[in-house]
Order: C-alpha cells, then sequence, then structure tokens
C-alpha cells in the first residue's frame, strides 16, 4: 500500500515521490507560495463597494401578451 501522493509527469517525465527534498516537490511548494501571496495581496488591495439603491419599477411589454376584453 502506497501512502505518498502520486504524481503523474507530462511527455513521459515521472516524478518520483522522493519525499520533502525533491526538486519537483520545492518548485511545486514555491509556484504555491508565489500563487498564494499573490491572492493575499488582490484581497488586501480590494476595495469595499457600496450597495445599488433600489431600482425603480420598470414597465415592460412582453411579446404574444396582449389581450382584449371584447364585450
Amino acid at each position: 500500500m502506497n501512502n505518498e501522493q502520486l504524481e503523474l509527469g507530462i511527455h513521459g517525465n515521472k516524478l518520483q515521490p522522493n519525499g520533502n527534498g525533491c526538486p519537483a516537490r520545492r518548485n511545486r511548494q514555491a509556484r504555491a507560495g508565489w500563487w498564494f501571496a499573490q491572492m493575499r495581496n488582490i484581497v488586501s488591495r480590494a476595495m469595499d463597494w457600496e450597495t445599488a439603491g433600489i431600482p425603480r419599477p420598470e414597465q415592460i411589454w412582453i411579446p404574444g401578451a396582449h389581450r382584449e376584453v371584447k364585450v
């Protein structure tokens, strides 16, 4: 039974699970760290927007829904 995460390479390059010292794993962790730093930066720069007011009522015409009352 293998309890380690299986990694598949691209174009036949196989990544071997060598523990924490694997260069591919360190590279992946560095990229993930960069990505999450970017996301934290974006969230910290986010602006608070005021909610839009209640829109005014709008009367619309639905095609085929007109009816005439004949007396």
